[in-house]
């Protein structure tokens, strides 16, 4: 069993919280999209309301530890590790009410290279604990918008997780896996199971549109967040998103292990 101190002296060291490698100019330049509305910082979400760039900082700061004050303008971001703990916890808390309905579980990442080993640890765990872990829309072509322009991509799902991976790429999991933020995975994977009347998930986890995406249509999700994907906060504080988990969500992906083994101990999953 992973304890609380040992998981904050884990996430210190790994920095997946504290000093972080998301840089402040990063964050702020996201802030500034969002308060645009611009659908490359929303991530699928439609806020109810406006969110200037003060008011972001100043919720980031509660839900992340990141500094508000607007004059800090440079250097790399702070994550307060006892909120990440925190936000861990009420994370395991709702794994644990999904296992004990049994219910569908929607799994999906858009950081294959770096969180599919975590997501797909906990839908081992929910399989075994009597949890559809749904795989809808399975090889189903989405237009994913790329730094080098629109990319026709492919969903796939490896051990459980849903992940878009480069049209025609075959091998290692991980292989062609997309980095995205982009909410129309979720959206393709929601249509298709409404298309056959099947069982719509109790919960969604994963991250940026995977959440957001989920969110937005109503349907419980959790995930875990950077500091510079304030997407998931604002759902959080507007009542759509249930967790969300602030940590670096680019580090190696095997800094992640003591996380699942972390939650699903606290949820009561662990064999």
């Amino acid at each position: 069993m992973l304890g609380t101190g040992a998981l904050r002296a884990h996430l210190i060291e790994a920095r997946l919280a504290g000093t972080i490698a998301t840089t402040r100019e990063k964050s702020l330049a996201r802030y500034r999209l969002f308060a645009a509305r611009d659908p490359r910082a929303l991530l699928g979400l439609d806020p109810e309301r406006d969110w200037p760039v003060g008011e972001l900082l100043r919720l980031m700061g509660q839900k992340c530890g990141v500094s508000a004050d607007p004059t800090h303008t440079s250097g790399l971001d702070v994550i307060d590790p006892d909120r990440t703990i925190a936000a861990l916890d009420r994370f395991a808390e709702r794994l644990g009410e999904t296992a004990g309905r049994r219910a569908p579980v929607l799994i999906g990442t858009g950081h294959p290279h770096r969180l599919l080993e975590f997501y797909a640890a906990l839908a081992d765990a929910l399989s075994s604990a009597g949890c559809p872990v749904l795989t809808p829309a399975y090889g189903a072509r989405v237009d994913i918008a790329t730094r080098f322009g629109v990319r026709p991509c492919t969903l796939d799902y490896v051990r459980g997780v849903a992940l878009m991976r480069e049209t025609g790429v075959r091998g290692a999991p991980g292989a062609g896996g997309v980095h995205t933020h982009s909410p129309l995975p979720v959206r393709t994977a929601l249509a298709a199971v409404g298309d056959v009347a099947g069982p719509l998930p109790g919960l969604v986890i994963g991250d940026h549109g995977w959440v957001c995406g989920a969110g937005q249509l109503g349907i419980e999700a959790i995930g875990l967040a950077d500091t510079d994907d304030p997407a998931l906060f604002v759902g959080q504080a507007e009542g759509r998103v249930s967790v969300a988990v602030p940590l670096d969500d680019a580090v190696p992906s095997t800094c992640y292990r003591p996380l699942a083994r972390y939650v699903l101990n606290r949820a009561c999953l662990s064999r």
